[in-house]
């Protein structure tokens, strides 16, 4: 089925082949950011892959097949699990035990997703998203994508050349591609530059040599579950008091994400599911993981720019993806083939994937007609976009993204009593901007009293 632009929405109608491979580009689409994560914290890859495909599932389930969405791991937790391990090791414990802890954190933190879409069910979407008009949102995911950009461009760094093939792949075959070439472009990318990356002696396989081929995902001691009897109880107040308000910014992804999902496709996600269910999925999806020494989940924009790269939005071929992180989380071997993929291939990819998140936030804006001669707007967007790239880039705030694979991000920290909180600067950046454009006059007739006008201009509808 092919909509008014040419895009194909049923995968199914290319062929057998042709679809399972486009499952398996969006599954290298999220390999990058989800593995980084694990390996940057210390959390189990094969876990990690284990439950970002049942988070995935069980979302496209409550959401009824209907919202092309991949669950992969939250780079926005990040400084979270670091704070927590350093408590730990403060009191006494191991890092390991402290991301039992962090994940206790984390639990919790899924579990304001559920608050919010009571919230939305209870009052409608459209009340909710009437604090998220374009003029906020369409700031907010370009800071995601701009906040991405600089890991992309340190993992780059690291061989260039390689970097290069990967780029260069990726715009050809999305140029001057045909038929298949066309649609999968990030897959040959990431191909061809660990092809040309292994040939030239820059991949260490030593890891994938001593790698089983089989293995359980799970170990016990890294869940939450090797707490009950012997858990400390301040050390679980301050993992919670930690993490917690870190959902309030990668909730305002998820809207964000959700309205970029939306306005690619070009379909209204917020009204049918839902956001609600949407919300619901990505929050119980989090909390499922955590328990069992996964990361976060979020909704991944790597897969929105696969979606808007190949114009092929059919759910189907992103469950695909998530059925292959499944299986491949049983294969330790595997996971030792994609930890040793070269920092300077995930790179190259990236750096288009996540240009792309910003160019669908830009796109947001000028759809929706937002009118930037009047200064409210303006400040809105300043303020959002400065202080989110300002808090997270910023040295004097804790910043330290100089080498390849390091995501250390600033943060304004404040106390409650002894435990220290820290909010990133999508966080602050989000909250403000959402107030402001709350409370400054002026606001466009199209966010006022019609919640079909404010649902459409927030998903880039006519």
């Amino acid at each position: 089925m092919n909509n008014q632009n040419g895009a194909i929405y049923n995968a199914r109608e290319l062929g057998t082949q042709k679809m399972l491979v486009l499952g398996l580009q969006h599954l290298f689409a999220m390999f990058g950011a989800t593995v980084l994560v694990p390996i940057l914290t210390g959390l189990s890859v094969s876990t990690t892959l284990l439950f970002a495909g049942l988070a995935t599932l069980f979302c496209h389930f409550v959401t009824g097949r209907k919202v092309p969405v991949f669950l992969g791991s939250s780079f926005a937790f990040l400084g979270g699990y670091f704070s927590v391990k350093a408590m730990a090791v403060d009191a006494g414990y191991t890092e390991a035990q402290g991301l039992v802890y962090a994940c206790v954190g984390i639990a919790c933190a899924g579990l304001m997703y559920l608050i919010l879409a009571l919230i939305c069910k209870g009052i409608g979407a459209h009340k909710v998203m009437r604090f998220f008009p374009p003029v906020v949102t369409g700031p907010i995911i370009i800071a995601i994508g701009l906040i991405l950009a600089p890991s992309a461009l340190n993992n780059c760094a690291t061989n260039w050349p390689i970097a290069l093939v990967a780029i260069v792949v990726v715009i050809v075959c999305n140029i001057w591609g045909k038929g298949m070439i066309k649609i999968i472009p990030i897959l040959l990318g990431v191909l061809v530059s660990y092809l040309v990356a292994a040939v030239t002696h820059n991949v260490d396989f030593s890891a994938v040599a001593s790698a089983p081929w089989i293995g359980f995902p799970i170990a016990k001691e890294n869940t939450v579950f090797s707490l009950l009897g012997n858990a400390d109880s301040g050390m679980l107040l301050s993992a919670i008091i930690t993490i917690v308000p870190i959902a309030f910014a990668t909730m305002m992804e998820h809207i964000g994400d959700i309205s970029a999902i939306g306005g690619t496709v070009g379909k209204d996600f917020i009204d049918d599911p839902g956001l609600h269910r949407t919300l619901i999925g990505d929050g119980i999806g989090t909390s499922i993981a955590a328990l069992f020494g996964a990361p976060a989940n979020t909704t991944y924009g790597e897969n929105t720019g696969v979606l808007a790269l190949t114009k092929v939005y059919d759910p189907f071929v992103i469950e695909l993806a998530a059925i292959y992180a499944i299986i491949l989380s049983f294969c330790p071997k595997f996971a030792a083939i994609i930890t040793s993929m070269p920092a300077a291939t995930i790179g190259g990819v990236s750096i288009i994937l996540y240009g792309m998140i910003s160019a669908i936030g830009i796109r947001n804006m000028v759809e929706n007609h937002v009118n930037f001669q009047e200064s409210r707007n303006i400040i809105v967007a300043a303020l959002i976009i400065g202080l989110a790239l300002g808090i997270n880039f910023s040295g004097y705030l804790g910043a330290d993204i100089t080498t390849a694979g390091n995501n250390a991000a600033g943060a304004i920290t404040f106390y409650a009593g002894q435990i220290k909180i820290s909010l990133s600067g999508l966080a602050v950046a989000s909250i403000v901007g959402i107030v402001l454009n709350a409370i400054l006059p002026g606001k466009d007739e199209q966010f006022g009293e019609d919640p079909d006008k404010t649902l459409a201009s927030s998903l880039g509808k006519y």
